[in-house]
């Protein structure tokens, strides 16, 4: 029960094949208190009636391409509990055909989508929440090994993800004075709503299966356990980093 006593907010559960969900669930099972916050209306059925097998959990309507709505949360976590204690960011989004060809063809308003919903929204959750941020509060966002070498068909989602890594390493300096942790979880190819979008996905997962020290995929209950971990006192002494949970395929130079 290693979070008993902590309340976390989790930004982007869609359904139960979501990281965000695997990271909900292993949270609860560890005493958390919990707010999941899900995109629009278009998931609100299937998040509810998710949550509604977790204790002490709710659920709240967030798109984090909005800031007012970003700021009704904060205004609603802060009513309810008054302090937060950690958070975990499991937003990313790229248009359908900027997956489909060269990254030297992504438009300008595909970039801007791309790094505005995987990036940007991080920086604004975190910015919102700042104020009512515990001394010691932990935070996560996702990312994947396509932020530093070549994965054919991630195109513009891997320059994306460089920049989330980039601003995890900034937002661990800027709030390290109140001991506020920030990281992010680099998980191996996992069959999620987002990742299906992927040209080759299914190709990628066998790839992998057959290359990774381990010979398996990634089990999406380790990216949960390890959110757990991050999110608990065990990790207190960890910021700015890149956590891979990916059976050790990140090692691998061939």
């Amino acid at each position: 029960m290693l979070l008993t006593g902590k309340r976390g907010v989790i930004f982007g559960v869609a359904n139960q094949h979501s990281l965000a969900w695997r990271i909900a669930k292993r949270c609860a099972a560890h005493g958390a208190r919990l707010a999941i916050a899900y995109q629009n209306e278009r998931f609100a059925d299937k998040v509810n009636a998710l949550v509604g097998e977790l204790p002490d959990a709710f659920t709240l309507q967030c798109d984090l391409n909005h800031d007012d709505e970003i700021a009704q949360v904060a205004r609603t976590l802060q009513e309810r509990w008054g302090q937060v204690d950690f958070m975990a960011h499991c937003v990313a989004y790229a248009l359908r055909e900027e997956l489909a060809g060269r990254y030297l063809d992504t438009s300008r308003e595909g970039f801007k989508i791309a790094m505005e919903t995987s990036v940007y929204t991080f920086v604004a959750a975190t910015r919102a929440l700042e104020p009512i941020l515990s001394n010691g509060a932990s935070l996560l966002t996702l990312t994947y090994l396509g932020s530093e070498r070549v994965v054919p068909g991630y195109n513009v989602m891997g320059v994306a993800k460089a920049a989330l890594e980039a601003s995890v390493r900034y937002l661990a300096y800027e709030l390290g004075e109140r001991q506020i942790r920030v990281n992010a979880l680099s998980p191996g190819p996992v069959s999620t709503l987002a990742a299906r979008g992927i040209r080759g996905f299914t190709s990628m997962l066998e790839y992998v299966r057959q290359r990774a020290p381990f010979k398996r995929d990634t089990d999406p209950e380790e990216v949960g356990d390890a959110a757990v971990f991050l999110f608990s006192d065990l990790g207190r002494g960890i910021t700015g980093e890149i956590i891979y949970v990916d059976v050790g395929y990140h090692i691998l130079g061939m």
